[in-house]
């Protein structure tokens, strides 16, 4: 039989069989002493290969199948790294937190039971790492001293290997022809490798000499997007140009207000690092993503880097209402003029100095099958920035487009990186790396955001629902319990809970909306509301004249309420990180008194919803976020 190390570092098993294992083991836990003797087994998430033993949990001791060894769970690591490398996270460890915070800093939490969180280490998360300056001796110093059982020597290897190879490869401008790019290695096997890609070879990548390969200087993204592809991500030093120059200055007083701009804006320590940061050294800097919460200044972020810059910049966002902030702010904060800033929409099509633009602009085409008539805004004035806002939504036309001005400084602004659509990589080598990122909870600790509970509501499923549900299939599961009536009596009795809050009810299904409207006397916004109408409720709802406003998917992103202390999720789209993020950070700027918010998430019992509701929260439970469970009492009409 295999001991606990041999087991616990092998690859996963059906959960099937893991509940059958814990069913079995459930009569040992009179036999050993400590809390939370046995943990639930659940996703997968345990890599039992046979039976014949059983973990003990949080706070007990751990033992060997040959011998009995036992050893201290407080003494040894909280993590368990295996083969594939895959990492568990013993929850109820002491040492838990700054294991989170070690590994978020060079792996990806996938799956986050209550006894085990399982991370991933893969080639971006290390280059990520790698690019905010960890050293490949530095992560495996910190995951060795995490691990009980150490690393497997094949893991440690492969780390290094991938490690290797961020700032192996770099891009220069060929003095000798502008026409053209040089690939620089590090050492000729580094080429030798990548002259037999065929997909490079049609990109016109040319070797031209034992350290050397030219590539056209217009597949220069296409290029580093490839290279990525095969595991080679490439530092780009071809250079930027400068773009047409524009003046510009922070105001001494906010424009229209009267007062000292220094009292309500001096840009934060944070906020000048990420700048920096973006900036870099030598020379190298121009291209990078900042990673910061909603309600933290990212759009401050953008103007800085504009002010010290002082070129000509486009903006990409991710609404109208967005645009319309953008322009606010740049208005309000800088000394550039109306004249000087233009929105490019469907109302407005003004191109100047700066504009502003949704990716959904870019992205329009008046047939299925026909050109994307805006896309050619990235051309019509020399500009020297683009800053992308909310880069996590970047479509793929952009992503197309992005490859081709390469030569233009990129600046990426997003709460997460996460993307459902798996394009993170692509982020990475068009836009380019993390740059600066700071956890949510550090800006919570120094006040600059909300402190938030969250609480995860359970509401029942009636006998006539519960019949509907058995018989339907996935898909449609889903969205009854999205869509459970009983929610609209979870959602009054939170408001009446929270009195004196300004209260956002969010959701994804615009029939469930319509009738939360009706029973909450409360307003609506959907994707159907002029921009008008929309503007007056935001800013009814910001100045206290709405406590409760309903807004669908629309809200999102980018929806500056920054009065909002409770958000009510209904439902929402499957099991997407993003969403979950986003909505949170609805509530998450800073407020008056104890600066605390509440965020509610709504979850069908007994149904898929509860599945996808675990997924929905990994982001946030890798920034430390915790969930409450509450359930809604019928009978009494309470939430307990």
């Amino acid at each position: 039989m295999k001991t606990v190390k041999e087991v616990m570092t092998a690859q996963p098993v059906p959960v099937t069989l893991l509940d059958n294992i814990y069913e079995a083991a459930k009569p040992l836990h009179e036999i050993y002493s400590g809390s939370s003797c046995i943990n639930r087994l659940t996703s997968g998430s345990y890599p039992f290969t046979e039976v014949g033993f059983f973990v003990v949990g949080t706070n007990v001791n751990h033992y060997s199948t040959q011998g009995g060894n036992r050893m201290s769970g407080a003494e040894a690591g909280p993590c368990i790294t295996r083969n594939d490398r895959t990492i568990l996270l013993e929850c109820g460890h002491p040492g838990f937190e700054e294991a989170r915070t070690i590994l978020s800093g060079f792996a990806e939490l996938v799956k986050s039971p209550p006894a085990y969180h399982t991370y991933r280490i893969t080639p971006l998360s290390l280059w990520n790492a790698a690019a905010g300056g960890q050293t490949a001796a530095e992560v495996i110093e910190g995951l060795r001293r995490l691990s009980r059982w150490g690393i497997p020597s094949g893991v440690e290897g492969e780390m290094e290997l991938l490690m290797s190879r961020y700032g192996s490869l770099h891009l220069h401008a060929d003095e000798s022809d502008p026409q053209h790019v040089t690939l620089t290695a590090d050492r000729a096997s580094r080429l030798d490798e990548l002259d037999d890609s065929q997909k490079l070879k049609e990109l016109g990548l040319r070797r031209t000499g034992e350290l050397h390969s030219h590539c056209p200087k217009m597949n220069r993204g296409l290029l580093k997007q490839e290279l990525a592809r095969l595991g080679y991500p490439v530092l780009d030093y071809a250079g930027y140009r400068d773009g047409q120059m524009l003046k510009m200055a922070w105001r001494e007083t906010l424009r229209g207000t009267g007062e000292e701009s220094s009292a309500e804006f001096r840009l934060r320590d944070y906020q000048r690092e990420a700048v920096r940061k973006f900036q870099g050294t030598g020379g190298h800097g121009g291209s990078g993503v900042v990673v910061l919460p909603c309600g933290a200044g990212k759009t401050v972020v953008g103007l800085a880097v504009l002010e010290q810059l002082q070129c000509e910049t486009l903006i990409l966002t991710s609404s109208t209402t967005s645009v319309e902030q953008w322009r606010g702010e740049l208005l309000l904060r800088t000394t550039l003029s109306a004249d000087e800033v233009g929105e490019y929409t469907g109302e407005h099509r003004e191109v100047r100095p700066v504009t502003v633009t949704t990716y959904q602009m870019l992205t329009h085409r008046r047939s299925k099958g026909g050109a994307f008539v805006h896309m050619n805004l990235f051309h019509e004035r020399n500009w020297g920035l683009i800053i992308y806002d909310e880069v996590h939504l970047l479509p793929a036309p952009v992503f197309r487009a992005t490859a081709d001005i390469q030569a233009t400084r990129r600046l990426g602004l997003t709460a997460t990186l996460v993307r459902e659509d798996g394009r993170e990589g692509d982020v990475f080598s068009l836009i380019g790396p993390r740059c600066y990122d700071l956890p949510w909870k550090v800006l919570e600790r120094q006040g600059w955001i909300a402190a938030v509970d969250c609480i995860e509501v359970i509401v029942p499923m009636n006998q006539k629902l519960r019949q509907q549900y058995m018989y339907a299939g996935a898909k449609e599961q889903f969205r009854l319990a999205a869509v459970n009536q009983a929610k609209a009596q979870a959602a009054a009795q939170i408001a009446a809970a929270h009195p004196a809050a300004s209260i956002l009810v969010i959701g994804q299904y615009l029939d469930q909306l319509e009738q939360l409207a009706l029973e909450l006397a409360a307003p609506l916004i959907t994707g159907k509301t002029p921009q008008k109408e929309r503007n007056a409720l935001y800013a009814a709802f910001n100045d206290g004249k709405l406590p409760v406003l309903i807004v669908s998917k629309v809200a999102n992103f980018a929806v500056n309420l920054p009065d909002a202390s409770v958000a009510i999720e209904v439902s929402g789209a499957f099991g997407s990180r993003q969403e979950e993020a986003q909505r949170l950070g609805r509530i998450l700027r800073p407020k008056p008194g104890d600066n605390r918010a509440y965020f509610y998430t709504l979850v069908t019992g007994d149904s898929r919803e509860q599945d996808f509701a675990l997924r929905r929260r990994m982001f946030l439970t890798e920034q430390g976020y915790e969930y409450g469970v509450r359930m809604l009492n019928p009978a009494e009409g309470a939430v307990l």
